[in-house]
Formats: structure tokens, sequence, C-alpha cells
């Protein structure tokens, strides 16, 4: 049952229409009002929607422009569709704010990230034992957003870390973004794998697969700047040796599994295994 006058703001997943969630497209097809991003959500998504919602393409709305759609239907059921999952750079801070302020019933329904897309496009696991066991999600801090970015939350002071990064919103200043990777030195090695995803999902989809020290020019000549997010790290790397986890070892045992006696050797587990990918 929906609350009456419920504000749903829907992750509409990276592009394609079946990406989209169960519980995404069933408040679709309740939706009395639809609001929705065409620069942003292809129009096949809207297949799920209720053939007889009112709907606003928000492409050329502003903030207050989208509030007052919610105030001018106190009663109805909206969907705020969102690119890939509203929680990550999805500005929805500022409607649910909103929301609270006025009283008025919202949720979030999550959806299919682009940083989970573009992983699966490039057929990669972005953790990896004794390579990668975090993900950094950021963007570059430049132009009318350098004011948004929290002190100690650069590119450059993430990449010192070398862990698996993904950068949002950042392919239209490919130098800065290099150079913030590399950090002087301190950051990615020149040979550090990157990978750009742009429109992931999408039937005009591209992945260009590159170094860090090359990122730049790659950047440049490919001519991408929009809708890409830009993937770096060790784990990205195609041709290293992959350790086994320990997870399905048989000799390693956890909550929802025994040891296994065969998986021992004179009594001793059996020692870690090294694949290379295919």
């Amino acid at each position: 049952m929906i609350s009456p006058g419920l504000i749903s703001f829907v992750g509409a997943g990276p592009g394609a229409a079946d990406l989209m969630t169960f519980r995404g497209a069933d408040r679709l097809a309740r939706a009395d009002v639809v609001v929705w991003a065409s620069s942003l959500v292809p129009a096949e998504v809207l297949a799920h929607a209720n053939p007889a919602a009112e709907r606003h393409d928000s492409a050329g709305m502003t903030l207050e422009d989208v509030l007052k759609v919610y105030a001018d239907h106190p009663h109805a059921a909206v969907v705020r569709l969102h690119s890939g999952d509203p929680t990550v750079y999805g500005a929805i801070g500022e409607q649910i704010e909103w929301c609270r302020r006025t009283g008025r019933p919202y949720e979030i329904v999550p959806g299919v990230g682009s940083l989970g897309a573009a992983a699966a496009a490039v057929g990669c696991e972005l953790t990896s034992p004794t390579v990668a066991q975090s993900i950094v999600l950021t963007r570059l801090a430049g132009g009318r957003t350098a004011a948004s970015m929290p002190d100690g939350e650069t590119v450059a002071s993430f990449a010192s870390h070398r862990t698996t990064m993904a950068v949002y919103l950042s392919t239209q200043r490919p130098e800065q973004l290099q150079a913030e990777l590399l950090a002087d030195g301190d950051g990615y090695s020149p040979d550090t794998p990157a990978v750009v995803v742009a429109k992931a999902t999408w039937p005009d989809e591209r992945i260009v697969s590159t170094t860090v020290g090359e990122l730049a020019a790659e950047l440049r000549a490919s001519g991408i700047r929009t809708a890409a997010l830009v993937l770096v790290g060790e784990a990205l790397r195609d041709d290293r040796e992959v350790q086994r986890t320990r997870l399905y070892d048989p000799a390693y045992s956890h909550g929802c599994r025994r040891r296994s006696t065969e998986g021992t050797t004179e009594g001793r587990p059996i020692p870690v295994e090294k694949r290379r990918l295919p």
C-alpha cells in the first residue's frame, strides 16, 4: 500500500530499461506524476510508467520548478526518476529536506549504479585479495563544483591509497584528472590500468582501456566528455595473477560451510593457489 502523496525517489539504473529494479518498475506503474531527466534517463525506461501519468522532463527545470510540481500534487503518487542510484550524486538531499520540512512522505528506491554497470561492462571484479579491498568513489574539484568539495577529498589525496577508484563527472578535464591521479609521484604509477566507460548499458556504450599515464591523451582523442565513469587501479589489470580467496577453499570453514577433510594434505591446509585471468 502506497501512502497518499508519497514521493518516490527511484533509481532508474544506468540506462538499460531492464536494469531497473522490480520495486522501481512497480512505483512507476502506480505513479500519477513522473519527473525525469531526458538527458540522463533513456526514454525506454518510461515503458514501465503508468501511461496516464503526468510527465515532466526535468532537463530544463530548476529545483524550484521540481518542488512546485510536488506542491501542486499534494495527494498524488509522484516518482522522481534519477539515473543510476539516487543516493550517489543524485542531488536528492535538498528534495528530501523539502519533504521533511513540509511533512511530505517520501521513500528512496535503490537503483543499479553506474559503478556496477561500468565494472560489468569491463568484465572485472573491483576488489581483489592483496590488491584492493576498498573502492573510492569521488569526483574532481573544479569550476563550479570546487566549493562543494570538502577539504581533504581531492582525487590526489585519495590516489595515495592506490586502491580501486571510480571518478565521476570528471572527463571534461582530462589533464587535471591525470595529474591528480599521479599526484606528483605520490599517487598511482603511470602504468596503472585506467578504463573509461561512457554511457554504460546504453546502445552507444563506449569503453576506452588505457593507463593513468596515457589517460589524458586517450580521453582527448576519444572525445568523451559526459556520462562517463573513470575506473582506476591494479584490480583492473587483466594479465595479473589472481589470488584464490579463502571463501571457497575446502580447508576453510565459516558459518555456512564446514571445513572439508579432503581439502587438506597431511593435515595441512591446501596452499593458496593462483590462477591467471582468461
